[in-house]
Protein backbone atom coordinates (compact mmCIF):
# COMPACT_ATOMS: atom_id res chain seq x y z
CA UNK A 1 0.00 0.00 0.00
CA UNK A 2 0.68 3.89 -0.72
CA UNK A 3 1.53 5.44 3.01
CA UNK A 4 3.06 8.25 4.74
CA UNK A 5 6.39 6.63 6.62
CA UNK A 6 9.59 8.14 7.43
CA UNK A 7 12.99 8.43 5.72
CA UNK A 8 16.26 8.50 7.59
CA UNK A 9 19.31 10.17 5.68
CA UNK A 10 22.27 8.11 6.51
CA UNK A 11 24.83 10.90 5.43
CA UNK A 12 23.00 13.66 8.28
CA UNK A 13 22.79 10.99 10.49
CA UNK A 14 24.78 11.29 13.63
CA UNK A 15 24.11 7.90 15.35
CA UNK A 16 22.68 9.61 18.29
CA UNK A 17 19.97 7.13 18.95
CA UNK A 18 17.40 10.10 19.76
CA UNK A 19 15.19 9.05 17.22
CA UNK A 20 15.27 5.05 18.34
CA UNK A 21 14.40 6.24 21.92
CA UNK A 22 11.40 8.25 20.98
CA UNK A 23 9.95 5.70 18.75
CA UNK A 24 7.61 3.96 20.82
CA UNK A 25 6.69 1.33 18.27
CA UNK A 26 10.55 -0.08 18.29
CA UNK A 27 10.82 0.46 14.46
CA UNK A 28 14.37 2.03 14.48
CA UNK A 29 17.75 0.49 15.86
CA UNK A 30 21.02 2.36 15.78
CA UNK A 31 23.07 -0.23 13.13
CA UNK A 32 27.08 0.46 12.65
CA UNK A 33 26.57 3.91 13.92
CA UNK A 34 23.67 4.92 11.76
CA UNK A 35 19.75 5.36 12.59
CA UNK A 36 17.88 2.53 10.42
CA UNK A 37 14.04 2.11 9.93
CA UNK A 38 14.47 -1.72 10.53
CA UNK A 39 10.55 -2.33 10.61
CA UNK A 40 8.38 -1.02 8.27
CA UNK A 41 5.23 -2.56 9.40
CA UNK A 42 6.32 -0.87 13.11
CA UNK A 43 6.05 2.35 11.77
CA UNK A 44 2.64 3.93 12.28
CA UNK A 45 3.60 7.59 10.52
CA UNK A 46 2.79 9.83 13.10
CA UNK A 47 6.50 10.90 13.52
CA UNK A 48 7.67 11.06 17.25
CA UNK A 49 11.37 10.76 16.76
CA UNK A 50 11.16 13.83 13.84
CA UNK A 51 11.39 16.55 16.71
CA UNK A 52 14.37 14.26 18.88
CA UNK A 53 16.73 14.25 15.70
CA UNK A 54 19.24 17.06 16.14
CA UNK A 55 20.66 16.73 12.31
CA UNK A 56 17.50 17.06 10.25
CA UNK A 57 18.00 13.35 9.18
CA UNK A 58 14.31 12.46 9.37
CA UNK A 59 11.52 13.45 6.95
CA UNK A 60 8.30 12.22 5.87
CA UNK A 61 8.12 10.45 2.34
CA UNK A 62 4.99 8.74 0.59
CA UNK A 63 5.84 5.68 -0.93
CA UNK A 64 4.80 1.97 -1.10
CA UNK A 65 5.30 0.22 2.27
CA UNK A 66 3.76 -2.50 4.01
CA UNK A 67 0.72 -1.94 6.77
CA UNK A 68 1.08 -0.18 10.09
CA UNK A 69 0.99 -3.48 12.12
CA UNK A 70 -0.22 -2.41 15.79
CA UNK A 71 -0.80 -5.98 17.12
CA UNK A 72 3.04 -6.89 16.16
CA UNK A 73 3.85 -3.77 17.95
CA UNK A 74 2.03 -5.04 21.55
CA UNK A 75 3.50 -8.41 20.75
CA UNK A 76 7.07 -6.42 20.69
CA UNK A 77 6.64 -5.22 23.22
CA UNK A 78 5.50 -7.46 25.88
CA UNK A 79 8.39 -9.64 24.70
CA UNK A 80 11.34 -7.01 24.87
CA UNK A 81 9.50 -6.10 28.49
CA UNK A 82 9.65 -10.07 29.02
CA UNK A 83 13.21 -10.44 28.46
CA UNK A 84 14.52 -6.73 30.03
CA UNK A 85 12.70 -8.56 33.48
CA UNK A 86 14.20 -11.83 33.04
CA UNK A 87 17.61 -10.12 32.51
CA UNK A 88 16.33 -8.00 35.56
CA UNK A 89 16.10 -11.07 37.61
CA UNK A 90 19.46 -12.68 36.16
CA UNK A 91 21.34 -9.65 37.16
CA UNK A 92 20.03 -9.51 41.01
CA UNK A 93 17.03 -7.46 40.63
CA UNK A 94 14.51 -7.04 42.99
CA UNK A 95 12.65 -10.46 43.17
CA UNK A 96 9.53 -8.53 44.43
CA UNK A 97 8.86 -6.98 40.82
CA UNK A 98 9.07 -10.07 39.11
CA UNK A 99 5.84 -9.87 37.18
CA UNK A 100 3.71 -13.24 37.33
CA UNK A 101 0.06 -14.24 36.47
CA UNK A 102 -1.86 -16.54 38.89
CA UNK A 103 -3.61 -19.30 37.51
CA UNK A 104 -7.21 -18.73 37.74
CA UNK A 105 -9.87 -21.98 37.72
CA UNK A 106 -13.29 -21.96 36.76
CA UNK A 107 -14.19 -22.91 40.45
CA UNK A 108 -12.05 -19.84 41.94
CA UNK A 109 -14.48 -17.50 40.55
CA UNK A 110 -17.44 -19.03 42.54
CA UNK A 111 -18.31 -17.25 45.67
CA UNK A 112 -16.98 -18.42 49.29
CA UNK A 113 -20.31 -19.33 51.42
CA UNK A 114 -18.24 -20.67 54.05
CA UNK A 115 -15.55 -21.65 55.11
CA UNK A 116 -11.57 -20.35 54.78
CA UNK A 117 -11.25 -17.03 52.29
CA UNK A 118 -9.66 -17.93 49.55
CA UNK A 119 -6.84 -15.22 47.91
CA UNK A 120 -8.31 -13.59 44.62
CA UNK A 121 -5.35 -11.94 43.30
CA UNK A 122 -4.83 -12.63 40.16
CA UNK A 123 -0.49 -11.25 39.01
CA UNK A 124 1.98 -9.57 41.02
CA UNK A 125 3.35 -7.15 41.52
CA UNK A 126 0.09 -5.62 41.87
CA UNK A 127 1.77 -1.64 42.99
CA UNK A 128 0.48 0.50 40.53
CA UNK A 129 4.45 1.81 40.69
CA UNK A 130 5.68 -1.21 40.20
CA UNK A 131 3.17 -3.14 37.63
CA UNK A 132 4.69 -2.71 33.61
CA UNK A 133 2.29 -1.06 31.68
CA UNK A 134 1.82 -3.50 29.08
CA UNK A 135 1.22 -7.48 30.34
CA UNK A 136 -0.86 -10.71 29.35
CA UNK A 137 -2.59 -10.30 32.02
CA UNK A 138 -4.18 -7.18 31.19
CA UNK A 139 -5.49 -8.86 28.34
CA UNK A 140 -9.51 -8.71 28.34
CA UNK A 141 -9.13 -7.93 31.82
CA UNK A 142 -11.64 -6.22 34.48
CA UNK A 143 -9.24 -3.51 35.99
CA UNK A 144 -9.49 -2.72 40.00
CA UNK A 145 -7.73 0.22 40.73
CA UNK A 146 -7.86 -0.07 44.99
CA UNK A 147 -6.52 2.18 47.18
CA UNK A 148 -4.51 0.81 49.59
CA UNK A 149 -6.30 1.32 52.76
CA UNK A 150 -9.06 0.03 51.52
CA UNK A 151 -8.09 -4.04 51.90
CA UNK A 152 -7.80 -3.61 55.66
CA UNK A 153 -11.07 -0.93 55.94
CA UNK A 154 -13.37 -3.15 53.97
CA UNK A 155 -13.28 -7.19 55.14
CA UNK A 156 -14.84 -8.71 51.86
CA UNK A 157 -12.35 -6.94 49.39
CA UNK A 158 -11.50 -10.30 48.09
CA UNK A 159 -14.65 -11.48 47.93
CA UNK A 160 -16.57 -8.58 46.89
CA UNK A 161 -13.86 -6.79 44.65
CA UNK A 162 -11.30 -8.72 43.64
CA UNK A 163 -13.26 -12.02 42.75
CA UNK A 164 -12.35 -12.61 38.60
CA UNK A 165 -10.20 -8.84 38.30
CA UNK A 166 -6.59 -7.84 37.97
CA UNK A 167 -6.41 -5.86 40.82
CA UNK A 168 -3.74 -3.00 40.94
CA UNK A 169 -3.22 -0.52 44.14
CA UNK A 170 -1.51 2.93 45.35
CA UNK A 171 -1.59 5.09 47.75
CA UNK A 172 -1.09 9.10 46.16
CA UNK A 173 -0.54 10.43 49.96
CA UNK A 174 2.18 8.28 50.66
CA UNK A 175 3.60 7.30 47.10
CA UNK A 176 3.53 11.06 46.17
CA UNK A 177 3.08 10.39 42.46
CA UNK A 178 0.84 11.14 40.09
CA UNK A 179 -0.58 8.35 38.78
CA UNK A 180 -2.78 9.87 35.68
CA UNK A 181 0.22 9.11 33.09
CA UNK A 182 0.55 5.16 34.15
CA UNK A 183 -3.03 4.08 34.42
CA UNK A 184 -3.69 6.32 30.64
CA UNK A 185 -0.93 3.62 29.51
CA UNK A 186 -2.38 0.47 31.07
CA UNK A 187 -5.84 1.49 29.78
CA UNK A 188 -4.40 2.78 26.39
CA UNK A 189 -2.24 -0.32 25.45
CA UNK A 190 -4.53 -3.23 26.81
CA UNK A 191 -7.89 -4.45 26.14
CA UNK A 192 -9.28 -3.51 29.38
CA UNK A 193 -12.92 -4.82 29.53
CA UNK A 194 -14.19 -2.45 32.97
CA UNK A 195 -12.31 -0.15 35.24
CA UNK A 196 -13.13 -0.64 38.97
CA UNK A 197 -12.17 2.62 41.63
CA UNK A 198 -12.20 1.60 45.45
CA UNK A 199 -11.32 4.67 47.63
CA UNK A 200 -11.51 5.47 51.24
CA UNK A 201 -13.58 8.34 52.26
CA UNK A 202 -10.71 10.57 53.47
CA UNK A 203 -9.81 13.47 51.01
CA UNK A 204 -6.50 11.93 50.02
CA UNK A 205 -8.11 9.84 48.45
CA UNK A 206 -9.45 11.40 46.05
CA UNK A 207 -6.02 11.77 44.10
CA UNK A 208 -6.44 8.25 43.28
CA UNK A 209 -9.82 8.93 41.97
CA UNK A 210 -8.85 11.76 39.67
CA UNK A 211 -5.70 10.13 38.51
CA UNK A 212 -8.39 6.82 37.09
CA UNK A 213 -10.64 9.51 35.97
CA UNK A 214 -8.46 11.66 33.69
CA UNK A 215 -6.77 8.30 32.72
CA UNK A 216 -10.09 6.78 31.53
CA UNK A 217 -10.21 10.29 29.36
CA UNK A 218 -6.92 10.53 28.24
CA UNK A 219 -6.59 6.85 26.87
CA UNK A 220 -9.04 7.91 24.12
CA UNK A 221 -11.80 4.77 24.55
CA UNK A 222 -14.52 4.18 26.18
CA UNK A 223 -14.57 1.42 28.64
CA UNK A 224 -17.13 0.95 31.17
CA UNK A 225 -16.55 2.23 35.09
CA UNK A 226 -17.52 2.71 38.51
CA UNK A 227 -16.30 4.52 41.93
CA UNK A 228 -17.24 2.66 45.36
CA UNK A 229 -16.14 4.41 48.32
CA UNK A 230 -15.21 2.97 51.49
CA UNK A 231 -15.88 3.86 55.27
CA UNK A 232 -13.03 4.18 57.59
CA UNK A 233 -15.05 1.85 60.03
CA UNK A 234 -15.27 -0.18 56.67
CA UNK A 235 -18.94 0.30 55.11
CA UNK A 236 -19.92 1.14 51.46
CA UNK A 237 -21.06 4.20 51.11
CA UNK A 238 -23.43 5.27 48.63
Amino acid sequence: MIRKIIRIDEKKCNGCGLCAEACHEGAIDIVDGKAKLMRENFCDGFGDCLPNCPTGAITFEEREAPEYDEKAVKAARREKMMNELTHEQHEGGCPGSRMMQFAQREEDNVPVSAGKPVSRLAQWPCQIKLVPVEAPFFDGAKLLIAADCTAYAYAGMHEDFMRGKVTIIGCPKLDAVDYTDKLTEIIRNNDIRSVTIVRMEVPCCGGLQRAAENALRNSGKFTPWQIVTISRDGRILD
